[in-house]
């Protein structure tokens, strides 16, 4: 028993050593292969199984090509190296084997009297054995040398592959800058690439240097100095690298000019380089540049020749004198001084326009269409049809207001919730309306505990239901009016919901498998609880037993092993939140705030905006406003790509709206197959895109200054234009654009557009409105109606003024407060109808008790300071229309909108 205990300890270490390690590799290659294969399963359910490879492996590819090539560039300049590494041997000499090297002091050496036996004896040095390696260009020490630094240096290509691929198949963007020329291109994906790349080769070509150098040092220490003198092959050599060195190091002053063009020392006033930049800057880098290339040359003949020290000193003097004037501001201050600031518009005019230019074809501004509005002065003579007809679609509702009735009124069942209303347009008995509406989804969390089971959040409860839909111009005198509601859904003529089930929606939906023996609740209602099961194509089939273990161990289930519930039939369905499906296909491009609703062809879809941007648009503004909606800072911005995923199936496509933009096209070049072209997408879904609000709320945030295209007005901001305070909700700081359906771009002909009012920088007034197509062949189209500056229009703060200094709404108002409720007021809104400028705004009235459920009482509608509150939009424009008259006969000098009847606007009556 001893003896078999003596054994038996000591082996079982090394056994429990071994156990543990190959458990820990398994589950390591475990996690690996388990998260492999679920991206794999997930782009192939999808259709996108070549694009997952393509998006795997590109970055090896660079990687690899990178790594190649820094290789070819470490092992050529060892392997030449070590060709000149020592003297000539004597001929006498026979060739010794790299296992016995020949000591330097062995016998057949002149300088070494000792005998061969007595040097074998001795031990060689370190140095002399590792430099008898290099010597002997040994592939054992220069093969796994070369590729360890090649990895190294080149692994930084393997995080920024894109980089690499953009600077390969980009397009030509057909814009180029003002000062040097180059195509933007250059300036989105080349000059981006060289700067990785300039970093990479100035380390690989230090590191062969200093390489090389070693060799020779260890040269030096192996062997006697008679016979350590460097070879002619070998200076040529250091000389070589030397100079690729110094010219990569002239090259950062290539680098420090383009600079320049994104300097932002002339802010507020203006973006980019200026008179001191361009006069005095650019040049001393020229300068600079032109001394290190002769200081370069200087030293290379100072090492080759020993001679030129002097003039090698002198050259760095000034060298040294010049990066100081440039790096110092004195020069610039005093320049701007005495020279820019005494004539400073003139001096920065070419500078400014510029940055005009620039800014406008960064942010998609430079096609604006500019018109003048054809205001009525005395008002309409009598309520037109085409008066009538641009009411019909004014948005009383605003979505806040109307999401707080949807959850009231609509969400039905305990587990159905409504998150955000969309805003649309329709053809409904053969008219085109605005209308609201919101989808009905799924959330479990709802459920109270004991409902909360893993059959129920797995099998049972797997979809949302349906939507509804209002019409955007409502009466306070009328039930609110529904187009679609209710489960099942009733709807309008022209409204057709064949397929109401929402798998995919827009928010964090559990993940289920569907269908399933336990069959999906659909809906319930007083008579019967509806099953049904699920038969689209979306998520990953689940029947094999391989595929449920790896999808349980990858969710931590391991119900999805156990359960029998499963069928042949069965796919797993998640990421299921339409916004993480988009980032986990195309994490690099920048999502809108809020994808839309959209309902076509009896299914519901989502529509996502997605954009490009950079920071690199030489001479162009960087936007500073509210970037909250985007991901990272930016001075060119496009919406090129519009996603839409099928909220039944789960399905994702991807149409460039934009092939101009050179971002995009250059990731359709890189993916071929993923983007579509915009004319592929469905009719039905087409005529429901929209322009999105968030990219046209940055456009008019730079117009508002930018819209000076005059240098010399621009440099005074003579006309500077502001969004008009906010003054209604807790949110903005700003008015921001709303969705109008109007006939401002084409006459008589109804589109829906994006509207945004812009009054002078300081002043209340309205100044002009911008309005953005969203319909046809004017999608995208820009508009600005400028209102004559001899012309007082009153603006929203002007109107909200005379609002709350009408004394008939103040006592209702006041009263309404004092009742158990509270009057909320909501967005005003500019409408321009028939040439005459008017305002409404609605009023609801919301209960102080739970749930909120705001109600429709009344509607405001103002023409400068003649006010009315009415119960329809019909009735408060034929209020006004009496009104107005009314003040007419009785002072028939007096115009609708007197220049003296601005009110003052003071923080009170604010």
């Amino acid at each position: 028993m001893r003896f078999r205990t003596s054994i038996s300890r000591p082996a079982i270490g090394p056994l429990v050593a071994v156990l543990l390690g190959l458990t820990v590799a398994l589950l390591v290659l475990g996690v690996v292969v388990r998260d492999f294969l679920i991206e794999l399963w997930w782009f192939k359910s999808l259709g996108y199984e070549f694009y997952f490879w393509q998006r795997l492996l590109y970055g090896y590819f660079v990687f690899t090509v990178a790594t190649a090539l820094f290789f070819t560039l470490f092992f050529a300049n060892f392997w030449i190296g070590s060709k000149y590494l020592g003297a000539p041997r004597p001929r006498a000499a026979a060739p010794e084997s790299p296992e016995s090297p020949k000591s330097p002091e062995s016998p057949e050496s002149p300088k070494s009297p000792q005998s061969t036996d007595a040097k074998q004896a001795t031990p060689a040095r370190p140095s002399a054995r590792l430099y008898q390696r290099f010597q002997t260009r040994s592939l054992l020490l220069y093969l796994p040398l070369s590729l360890i630094l090649a990895v190294v240096v080149a692994l930084p290509l393997l995080f920024n592959w894109q980089q690499a691929l953009f600077f390969l198949l980009a397009p030509e963007a057909g814009i180029s800058d003002p000062v040097f020329e180059h195509d933007l291109r250059f300036y989105l994906f080349s000059l981006p690439f060289y700067r990785l790349l300039y970093a990479e080769v100035m380390v690989a070509l230090a590191v062969v240097l200093l390489g090389l150098g070693l060799l020779y040092w260890l040269e030096h220490r192996a062997m006697p100095r008679a016979q350590g003198g460097l070879r002619r092959g070998a200076r040529l050599h250091l000389s070589l690298i030397l100079s690729l060195l110094v010219l990569m190091g002239c090259l950062y002053f290539f680098d420090d000019a383009y600079r320049l063009l994104y300097t932002d020392s002339h802010l507020p006033l203006f973006h980019g380089p200026g008179f001191q930049e361009m006069r005095v800057t650019l040049p001393l880098i020229a300068t600079a540049a032109v001394l290190a290339l002769i200081a370069g040359a200087l030293l290379l003949r100072l090492v080759n020749t020993g001679k030129g020290t002097r003039w090698l000193a002198a050259t760095l003097v000034l060298l040294f004198a010049v990066i100081g004037l440039r790096q110092t501001p004195a020069l610039t201050e005093r320049v701007g001084e005495f020279i820019v600031k005494p004539a400073e518009m003139t001096r920065e005019a070419p500078f400014i326009a510029n940055n005009i230019e620039a800014t406008l074809a960064g942010y998609g501004l430079q096609e604006v269409e500019v018109r003048d509005y054809p205001l009525r002065e005395q008002g309409w003579e009598a309520i037109t049809p085409e008066v009538q007809a641009n009411l019909r679609n004014i948005p009383i509702w605003d979505a806040d207001n109307l999401l707080s009735v949807y959850r009231a009124l609509q969400e039905i069942g305990s587990y159905y919730a409504f998150d955000d209303v969309s805003v649309g347009r329709y053809e409904i008995e053969d008219a085109y309306r605005q209308v609201f509406l919101a989808a009905r989804h799924l959330d479990v969390d709802k459920l109270d505990a004991s409902r909360q089971t893993w059959v129920n959040l797995w099998l049972r409860y797997t979809h949302g239901h349906g939507v509804a839909m209002t019409p955007a111009a409502q009466a306070a005198d009328e039930p609110i009016q529904w187009l679609i509601h209710g489960i099942p859904a009733e709807s309008v003529a022209g409204l057709s919901l064949d397929e109401p089930a929402i798998y995919y929606g827009a928010s964090d939906l559990q993940p289920v498998i569907v269908p399933n023996a336990s069959h999906e609740l659909d809906y319930t209602s007083a008579d019967e609880t509806k099953l049904t099961d699920y038969h689209g194509s979306g998520g990953v089939p689940i029947s094999s037993l391989f595929h449920r273990l790896v999808f349980s161990l990858y969710f931590g289930e391991p119900n999805i092993l156990y359960t029998t519930q499963i069928t042949d039939d069965s796919r797993l369905l998640f990421r299921r939140d339409i916004r993480a499906r988009i980032k986990a296909l195309t994490p690099e491009l920048i999502l809108g705030p809020n994808p839309y609703l959209a309902l076509a062809e009896g299914r519901l879809y989502w529509i996502q905006d997605a954009f490009t941007s950079s920071p690199w648009y030489p001479y162009s503004t960087r936007y500073n406003g509210d970037i909250e909606h985007f991901e990272r800072p930016f001075n060119y911005i496009r919406n090129s790509i519009k996603v839409v995923v099928d909220a039944y199936d789960g399905s994702v496509d991807y149409y460039l709206t934009d092939p101009s933009d050179p971002i995009a096209g250059a990731r359709a070049r890189i993916y071929p197959g993923l983007y579509k072209s915009f004319d592929e997408m469905p009719p039905a879904l087409k005529r429901h895109v929209r322009y999105p609000k968030s990219l046209f709320d940055v456009q008019m945030d730079i117009y508002t200054r930018y819209h000076q295209r005059d240098p010399k007005t621009f440099y005074n901001q003579e006309d500077a234009w502001q969004l008009p305070p906010n003054q209604w909700s807790e949110g903005d700081q700003r008015m921001r654009s709303h969705y109008l359906t109007l006939d401002l771009i084409e006459p008589e002909q109804f589109e829906f557009s994006l509207m945004a009012p812009m009054t002078p920088l300081g002043q209340p007034n309205l100044r002009a409105l911008a309005v953005a197509g969203n319909d046809g062949d004017n999608y995208g189209r820009i508009l600005v109606y400028n209102f004559p500056e001899t012309a007082l229009v009153h603006g929203p703060e002007q109107v909200n003024a005379f609002i709350k200094q009408q004394p008939r709404i103040s006592q209702e108002l006041a009263l309404w407060n004092q009742q158990g409720s509270r009057a909320i007021h909501g967005r005003l809104i500019v409408v321009p109808i028939e040439g005459v400028m008017t305002s409404i705004q609605s009023l609801f009235l919301q209960t102080n008790a739970e749930p909120p459920l705001p109600q429709l009482a009344r509607i405001i509608l103002s023409q400068g300071p003649f006010v009315v509150m009415a119960e329809s939009l019909e009735a408060g424009i034929e209020d006004l229309h009496d009104l107005i008259e009314e003040t007419r006969k009785k002072d028939p000098v007096r115009q609708v909108a007197p220049r003296d009847a601005s009110p003052e606007v003071s923080p009170e009556s604010l």
